[in-house]
């Protein structure tokens, strides 16, 4: 990970499809991955991360839409506790697994 790099969890609850849809696509888009149906890792660039709040921002409905973004150090994310079945096995990569062991 380069220094300009940063760690994150994007996380939404969005009620109409196509809005949560172009959400999706944005962090596709910025090379995170899907780990949940609406949960997305992955590094991102700092400048980029504002770049991609920005674009969601734009993408909802502010009074009924829900989004979570969260920058996190790898030692912190180190110390994250999964349990029972915490990653969709048919969406995580081999990359999402090598951050997480």
């Amino acid at each position: 990970m380069k220094k300009t790099d940063q760690l994150v969890w994007i996380i939404y609850d969005i009620s109409e499809n196509r809005p949560r849809a172009r959400v999706a696509k944005h962090c596709k888009d910025a090379g995170l991955y899907r780990v949940q149906k609406s949960v997305f890792l992955g590094t991102i660039e700092r400048n980029r991360l504002d770049e991609l709040s920005m674009t969601i921002e734009d993408q909802i409905d502010e009074e009924t839409d829900k989004v979570y973004i969260f920058p996190m150090c790898e030692q912190d994310f180190h110390k994250v506790i999964l349990q029972g079945q915490a990653f969709d096995k048919k969406l995580v990569t081999d990359e999402i697994r090598a951050l997480i062991t």
